[in-house]
């Protein structure tokens, strides 16, 4: 399970940040329930400020809804996932964790040069930097072209100024068949 890991990971990076802790320390003792799609994830706070591995059956002080893609949002946009949150229980608790998860950082530089070196963990995460840049230039250039061969080539889907000029030439024979009905019911009268 996933669990473990992330546990870890956040345990790893609360040890870096002791404001972090600080404000756990507040709600030792006390639990969160984390629920997305269909995962679910019970933690305690320790007396230091770390998380650990609630036990099973431990009613949660608070519980923490967010949606299906949370792992994905968490990645790419940490403003949508927080404010697409459900929280019920603790308001307190809840607003500490959102608070310190919004500000919490990884430096994975210095994490890096413990285990490579100053130079290479600079160098890699670089190269790391620049593959993720390539990539996004590469997944954009290809999104375009895909529409323009979409649009032009095999023309599976329409412009919007043709659909707009379309439109436009509808509400204008429109018009003339209204016109041209009030001139022949003109011409039956009279």
């Amino acid at each position: 399970m996933l669990a473990r890991p992330a546990l870890a990971l956040v345990n790893h990076l609360l040890r870096g940040e002791a404001w972090a802790r600080d404000r756990l320390i507040g709600f030792a003792g006390k639990t969160a329930l984390l629920q997305f799609g269909s995962g679910t994830l019970l933690v305690r706070i320790g007396d230091e400020g770390l998380l650990e591995a609630g036990a099973a059956g431990t009613p949660a002080t608070v519980s923490i809804t967010l949606p299906g893609d949370a792992p994905a949002l968490a990645l790419t946009d940490k403003a949508s996932l927080l404010s697409s949150a459900t929280i019920s229980g603790s308001a307190d608790l809840a607003e500490t964790l959102g608070f310190v998860f919004r500000n919490l950082r990884w430096d994975i530089e210095h994490d890096l040069s413990q285990v490579l070196g100053d130079v290479l963990a600079r160098r890699s995460l670089q190269f790391a930097k620049h593959l993720g840049q390539w990539q996004l230039v590469a997944a954009r250039r290809l999104a375009i072209g895909v529409s323009e061969y979409l649009t032009e080539e095999d023309a599976a889907i329409v412009r919007r100024r043709e659909i707009e000029k379309f439109s436009l030439e509808v509400d204008v024979l429109h018009d003339d068949c209204l016109r041209l009905e009030k001139r022949l019911a003109h011409v039956e009268l009279g």
